[in-house]
């Protein structure tokens, strides 16, 4: 990340001084910048990450202290800490040398130098800089991970063909590095399914960072995922790595990425497309090696053809798209996932005993679950809290209203209570049997055949 040669500032007020350490140094080390005026010393540092300075002590005429040179030391070092810094002077001695030390100096040197040993020197002190930095930036990094690899993996509960062919597709796309779309309603569990892919890829030792785009305003986006430097801005009081930096080697999950803006859209795209990123402030590219996962609850095509996101953006982040079927149209799914979510809360509420009557599971099936998962999982939890018998009954369940079905409905048959699905799946794409068919989670050719029965039952 850091070149081993390195950068180096030069400031003496002897232009002749400074030609010959040009000379003699621009063969050895990335780039050499001299300046003759030591007032320019913040500007230039704020504008390049430099990984050292070597400093002259004396600037005005017939100044020999050194008092210049401490201040400017001092200076140099408000800004940036883990800066190395080697003073150079014609009027050198121990006590002036063990001061400089002291001060936060790497190093003193004479003038006139040995050429030799000031490269040494000078090497010697870039590399104690490289070390900071990547002891900083491993600290950075452990500090940005520690939420992230504290949190518990979710379960994925179903055992539907919908889920099914949902898992099958992760599986096949685990193993590779293509970058995954998922897209689904709010709640149907596209993090689990982000989960369960970084969980079966080789970069599973890695951690997988999880980043709600939705949450981000527009005026952090690009420090949140980026990283700024110290000074960058009014609060920007450290150093912060962002999160493709966090993420690298490992897996980055963009939640909600349907909402970012085009201009956030068209960083994120360069940032992909260069498979590096530059920190707010600063002028250096950070090369980041991640696997990308995206998920939206929104049509991106259909967000594509509204001029709302970039095609470009949509063709690198869709190598692979796995669709997540809503919660209403994976059948025993709703009765195995309220079971597991029953045994979970009555252990952390302290009701063992509690369970879940026959007429309480007909309710769950027959409701649409517009919240899908996440929904039932409060519902769930919600009943277990309120309930005050050792049964779970109908009026235990608190649920939306739905379209087309009233709680106080007589009681019906699964085959009247997928007729209104149908039904209702079809209303609302305008007769669109195939987008009605992919919002039920079977193959059109499955609808059509239930909706010519149901015709033919009328008649």
């Amino acid at each position: 990340m850091y070149s081993n040669n390195g950068n180096i500032l030069i400031v003496d007020d002897n232009k002749s001084i400074l030609t010959s350490l040009e000379i003699l140094l621009n063969p050895e080390f990335s780039s050499v910048k001299s300046l003759s005026n030591p007032g320019q010393i913040l500007t230039e540092l704020r504008k390049k990450d430099y990984n050292l300075v070597l400093l002259d002590m004396n600037f005005s005429a017939g100044m020999n202290t050194g008092n210049e040179g401490f201040y400017w030391l001092g200076r140099i070092k408000e800004i940036n800490p883990d800066i190395s810094v080697v003073m150079i002077t014609a009027y050198g001695d121990v006590d002036t040398a063990v001061r400089a030390l002291k001060e936060g100096a790497s190093d003193f040197v004479l003038k006139p130098w040995d050429n030799e040993k000031l490269l040494a020197t000078l090497k010697l002190a870039i590399q104690l800089n490289i070390s900071k930095k990547e002891v900083k930036q491993l600290k950075e990094r452990e500090s940005g991970l520690k939420k992230e690899i504290n949190r518990e993996p979710g379960i994925i509960i179903g055992s539907s063909h919908q889920i099914k062919d949902v898992l099958r597709m992760a599986r096949k796309v685990a193993r590779t590095d293509a970058n995954v779309l998922i897209t689904g309603e709010n709640g149907t569990g596209k993090e689990l399914i982000a989960q369960e892919i970084h969980r079966l890829s080789d970069r599973s030792g890695e951690i997988l960072l999880s980043v709600d785009m939705g949450a981000i305003p527009e005026t952090l986006f690009e420090s949140e995922l980026f990283g700024h430097i110290k000074g960058a801005f009014t609060d920007a009081r450290e150093n912060r790595q962002g999160k493709f930096e966090l993420a690298d080697k490992g897996t980055l999950f963009l939640d909600e990425i349907g909402n970012l803006s085009f201009h956030m859209q068209s960083k994120l795209l360069s940032a992909l497309q260069n498979r590096e990123i530059t920190r707010v402030g600063s002028n250096e590219s950070v090369p980041v090696d991640i696997r990308l996962i995206c998920a939206t609850n929104r049509n991106p095509d259909k967000m594509v053809s509204e001029g709302l996101f970039r095609e470009d953006l949509l063709y690198r982040i869709n190598t692979i798209h796995i669709e997540i079927p809503p919660l209403r149209s994976r059948g025993n799914d709703i009765i195995e996932l309220a079971e597991f979510f029953l045994r979970k809360f009555t252990v952390k509420y302290g009701k063992s005993e509690l369970r879940i009557n026959n007429q309480a599971f007909d309710k769950l099936m027959r409701y649409t679950w517009p919240g899908n998962i996440r929904e039932l999982q409060n519902t769930i939890e919600k009943a277990v809290i309120l309930c005050d018998s050792s049964v779970i009954k109908p009026e235990d369940l608190y649920l939306k209203p739905t379209p087309g079905i009233s709680d106080n409905d007589p009681v019906i048959t699964l085959e009247e209570v997928e007729e209104r699905m149908i039904n209702l799946a079809i209303e609302k794409n305008n007769g669109n049997l195939t987008a009605a068919a992919e919002q039920l989670g079977v193959t059109r050719q499955t609808l059509y055949n239930k909706f010519r029965k149901m015709k033919n039952n009328v008649k």
